[in-house]
């Protein structure tokens, strides 16, 4: 007995070690949907320095050039123009960038010739923001530049946070008369995210929807983590398709390593966020 009371110590002793010394486990790869590059290359290397020092592995990232102090406002398409062309050619130097373009729905024909030309040079995705620009997405001049979004195969971003009462009906809307036209709503709707349970409705009814909607659940999701609601949250997340959801940070608003501590902390299964770290957004945007 009293030798087996000597060995004791010992084998908890290497156990101990053999715990301590085994290797931590490798980052999983993510994708984030939604960085703003105020500053052109100086902002790509500061949020990708911000990534690096925080030990994440970036597979990839949407970047957008307005938001903040740049926007993209009615009557100027030469210069919304002059800065597509500046993100396009940024993103030709950082092959780990998906470009970001925008054009303003109110300027019409000239609005749709700039996406058909973004599209041509290679542009997946284009960013819309009714606060920003001072839109409405109900307006009659928008439905024409999604659809034709849909046409050309690039996904169309729309802002999301629902800071005005109905912004979430208004976009739903626009998804259900563009049927052909890919969204991602942005933030899944801010504090309003329970609207977009209706989804799991909409897909009962017969010819009506075409499940065309996808959400980045930046900012959000670091809200909703560990909040009171955030079984709620996560049924919400269920009820739309996990297949559906994507990561995104909203930097600099929010760094990227907040949104994927977030995620983490969400009663979701590794599958599920696996898929929302990166694997829908290789399946949207075709990545490798």
């Amino acid at each position: 007995m009293r030798r087996l009371l000597a060995i004791l110590p010992l084998s908890l002793a290497v156990a101990s070690f053999a715990v301590a010394a085994a290797p931590a486990p490798a980052p999983q790869p993510v994708f984030d949907v939604h960085v703003h590059l105020r500053e052109g290359e100086s902002s790509l290397k500061t949020y990708e320095r911000e990534v690096a020092d925080a030990k994440l592995k970036l597979a990839g990232f949407a970047g957008m050039w307005f938001g903040g102090p740049h926007q993209a406002p009615q009557g100027d398409p030469d210069a919304i123009r002059r800065a597509n062309d500046a993100h396009i050619a940024l993103a030709a130097k950082h092959p780990e960038m998906l470009a970001v373009a925008t054009v303003h729905p109110y300027d019409g024909q000239a609005a749709i010739d700039e996406l058909a030309r973004v599209a041509g040079r290679g542009v997946k995705v284009l960013k819309l923001h009714p606060h920003t620009q001072q839109f409405d997405a109900a307006d009659p001049r928008v439905l024409p530049l999604v659809r034709k979004a849909g046409e050309l195969g690039v996904v169309v971003l729309f802002d999301n946070a629902n800071i005005l009462p109905g912004d979430s009906e208004r976009l739903f809307n626009v998804a259900i008369q563009a049927p052909k036209t890919r969204f991602i709503f942005a933030h899944i709707g801010g504090m309003n995210f329970r609207f977009w349970n209706i989804l799991a409705l909409a897909r009962t009814a017969d010819d009506f929807f075409a499940d065309n909607i996808f959400f980045d659940i930046s900012a959000t999701a670091v809200l909703m983590a560990d909040s009171p609601v955030e079984k709620e949250f996560v049924w919400t997340l269920r009820n739309v398709g996990i297949g559906q959801v994507l990561l995104g940070s909203d930097y600099p608003q929010l760094p990227l390593a907040k949104a994927v501590d977030a995620l983490d902390r969400l009663d979701l299964t590794d599958e599920e966020k696996e898929k929302i770290r990166i694997g829908n957004a290789r399946r949207l945007f075709g990545l490798r």
